[in-house]
């Protein structure tokens, strides 16, 4: 008799265990209906809108109220941009996304480096005033976009520029004439082998005093994790200080500097203000990026449709290029893996 019992109640048991699940399931998708609302409205419909567009020939005559529908046109946007086929001068899809791979990757690597070697020096016992130090490294990152970008415009002028203004002084010291080298319009090579416009070394210098203090900060929270016995240990077996470095440091650091690297090729990749506002594009739309191509598209040219289908290019660009990065580098292994 005990034996039925207990099989005439077990499934009871489970019933109620599966209705409470199910209520507390119905429960949680309640709580994240309100965001999957407004996500819906807010960045899915914006972007399936978006896709829609880039297969049309939607124009400024497409804004107008009760305006007729734009035609449909298939893949005929994308191919356009692949042939540079724009109905203005200047545009180089090829040219650009090579250029904009290369600028990313070349902060990036700078970026790390510095903000690693930084790091590592304030981060030595016994150095004075290491808290001021890292306060102050961190003030580039707290300036507007456009402040540094207008800034740095004018320490780069050709005529007035501070920097042409320290070129001047020191070349005074021997004997020298005034300096008035055009760092942002020049259509020379500084280097004859390297197709590079001297207007891509000077952002390349601006976007290095902007981007690396950050690199340090996370560099330091990282280096502050690592424990020291790992160091003790290295130094009973004999390492040096270099080896200690590349055996110990470095790995340590792989976890979170990696990430944050990709991260930061991402947001260079698609760093607006300096190219727009720092070089202009030029000279002759050669520091352009993908991204300020797209501003123009939409904003200069009112060619809605080819500038979705531009977008969606980006897109998948950067979707491939962070899957590489991170199956390459495996970003988000742990120290166990």
């Amino acid at each position: 008799m005990a034996t039925v019992n207990v099989q005439s109640t077990t499934p009871a048991a489970e019933r109620g265990k599966s209705r409470q699940r199910a209520e507390t399931t119905r429960t949680a998708y309640m709580y994240l209906l309100p965001a999957l609302l407004v996500m819906g409205i807010v960045t899915f419909y914006p972007l399936l809108y978006q896709v829609y567009m880039s297969f049309t020939d939607f124009g400024l005559k497409n804004l107008r109220v009760n305006a007729a529908a734009p035609t449909f046109v298939g893949l005929d946007n994308y191919i356009r941009i692949l042939k540079n086929d724009m109905p203005f001068t200047g545009f180089n899809f090829w040219g650009t996304l090579a250029f904009d791979l290369w600028w990313a990757l070349s902060n990036v690597v700078l970026h790390v480096v510095l903000g690693v070697l930084v790091a590592v020096l304030l981060n030595i016992e016994g150095l004075w005033l290491k808290r001021i130090y890292r306060a102050i490294y961190v003030l580039p990152v707290v300036i507007p976009a456009l402040i540094v970008a207008t800034v740095w415009k004018n320490m780069w002028d050709t005529d007035y520029g501070p920097i042409n203004g320290l070129l001047t002084t020191i070349n005074s010291w021997f004997g020298g004439a005034p300096v008035h080298i055009r760092w942002l319009d020049s259509y020379d090579l500084p280097i004859a082998w390297i197709p590079l416009p001297l207007s891509y070394y000077a952002m390349l210098v601006t976007n290095i005093w902007l981007g690396w203090p950050l690199n340090a900060v996370v560099a330091t929270g990282a280096l502050q994790s690592i424990p020291k016995e790992l160091y003790e240990a290295a130094e009973i077996d004999g390492a040096t200080r270099t080896q200690q470095f590349f055996n110990v440091t470095v790995p340590m650091l792989r976890p979170a500097m990696l990430p944050f690297a990709i991260f930061g090729f991402i947001t260079t990749f698609n760093l607006f203000h300096l190219s727009y506002f720092l070089s202009g594009g030029g000279p002759d739309h050669r520091t352009e990026l993908l991204v300020t191509w797209a501003y123009r598209l939409v904003n200069e040219q009112k060619l809605y449709g080819i500038a979705s289908a531009f977008a969606v290019y980006v897109f998948f660009i950067l979707l491939i290029l962070t899957l590489i990065t991170n199956r390459l580098a495996k970003a988000t292994a742990s120290y166990a893996e």
